[in-house]
């Protein structure tokens, strides 16, 4: 079960919103990486609006996460991408259903997605 997650607005700068995708889907790698790292996320939720949502066994991934590649990824990029610093939020998992354990949705079967 994770215990402790992270959640991250990102509002990119006007013409910069193809960039920002490209750079989420591209994190991907870097996180597969990160064996504490149990969930991870990469979200739009609006033209310009985006989110990563991720979580972890213990804080002590959440850590590892925040001193990570990504994160240091993220920061380098983001003055030129976004309008404003990312905003980091910590959260505390109350309740979860994964469907897999340490396998990537694009390696489980399609039954794993039926409703």
């Amino acid at each position: 079960m994770v215990r402790c997650a992270l959640m991250v607005k990102l509002y990119a700068k006007p013409g910069k919103e193809n960039e920002v995708e490209s750079f989420l889907k591209s994190a991907l790698d870097l996180v597969e990486e990160e064996p504490a790292t149990s969930v991870w996320f990469a979200l739009k939720t609006g033209p310009a609006e985006f989110a990563i949502f991720d979580a972890f066994p213990d804080e002590s991934g959440r850590k590892a996460h925040l001193a990570g590649k990504v994160a240091a990824k993220l920061m380098a990029q983001a003055s030129d991408l976004f309008t404003a610093a990312p905003q980091i939020q910590e959260a505390e998992v109350l309740a979860d259903k994964l469907p897999f354990e340490g396998r990537k949705s694009n390696e489980l079967p399609p039954e794993a997605f039926a409703p």
